[in-house]
């Protein structure tokens, strides 16, 4: 056991090109900052590891990225492993877009977006729980509310850092919440049912998320009441890092689908799995800049 309020430093260089702007956004999108304070320079992040709660400090300079974990607790080699991987999710480091890149150089649809905006990466969230329970919150409600739930979900099950940031819960966590606590809260009822289902499972061993369990949670997760292809593929995306996640099933990536092949129709769901299996082995690489093409301008003369 390793003393306990330790913290550590690291040192990460960051591959050219790298987009600083795209991890600030994706961190800062609670505009309260409740368990992430963002600002031009970096990002600060709470988030409970193995029980201890953590703080994850990134400040970017010249290619570099000076990171600070500071632990509120007795720490263990296992712990300060979890600390590391949260780092490479944060600042996703997990999927080179440099193989994607070739693929598309001469496709007539994502070619030129990829010139244009050339570096994507998949910003991911701090833990596979992490991502899965967002997911879950995420799912069929807009993006602010999903914000608020996310919030509500961090200030019941989650833990302060003595930095003054809210951590964000692990499973154990949240397992020991009643459904009330969480539908007094404007949670659906289905909504925070599924939450507890999948954070009890973890806890009691029938559920691993542990990263390298991502060849089978897929048909573990699909075969759990309440989440469905959408919210597996987006585990996938923002938990693991996978690269070939298929999101058919995200409106977004079917509007901007529409957009791009000038069809007078959008793409249903089978269509949109359809035209995304063109870009297979890098289905991931291919959502995110789908993603990204809808908040470009349309061109003027």
């Amino acid at each position: 056991m390793i003393d306990a309020h330790m913290s550590e430093r690291y040192s990460v260089g960051l591959p050219p090109g790298y987009r600083v702007a795209d991890v600030l956004a994706f961190h800062g999108r609670d505009l309260e900052g409740v368990a992430e304070q963002v600002d031009a320079s970096g990002l600060r992040k709470g988030v409970l590891l193995g029980g201890v709660p953590t703080l994850l400090e990134i400040r970017f300079d010249a290619g570099v990225a000076h990171c600070r974990v500071l632990f509120d607790g007795p720490v263990t080699p296992a712990v300060q492993v979890l600390a590391h991987e949260a780092l490479l999710n944060v600042l996703g480091l997990r999927i080179d877009p440099t193989a994607f890149a070739a693929f598309v150089r001469d496709d007539p649809w994502l070619g030129p977006l990829v010139a244009r905006q050339p570096g994507l990466r998949i910003v991911q969230s701090a833990t596979v729980f992490e991502a899965l329970t967002w997911a879950i919150v995420g799912q069929q409600i807009n993006l602010t509310f999903a914000i608020a739930l996310r919030r509500t979900l961090i200030e019941v099950a989650g833990r302060a850092h003595s930095s003054g940031l809210w951590c964000y819960p692990e499973a154990v966590d949240v397992a020991r919440l009643d459904a009330t606590e969480l539908t007094g809260r404007k949670f659906s009822k289905a909504k925070a049912e599924t939450i507890l289902r999948v954070a009890g499972m973890v806890v009691d061993g029938s559920l691993a998320l542990e990263r390298g369990a991502d060849a089978d949670v897929s048909q573990k997760l699909l075969a759990i009441k309440g989440i469905g292809p959408w919210t597996v593929n987006y585990v996938l995306l923002r938990g693991y890092g996978y690269p070939d996640c298929s999101l058919h099933g995200d409106v977004a990536v079917r509007a901007a689908l529409h957009q791009l092949s000038g069809d007078a129709t959008r793409p249903g769901v089978p269509e949109a799995e359809r035209l995304l299996a063109r870009y297979a082995p890098h289905r991931t690489l291919a959502a995110a800049y789908l993603w990204a093409s809808l908040a470009e301008k349309p061109a003027t003369d």
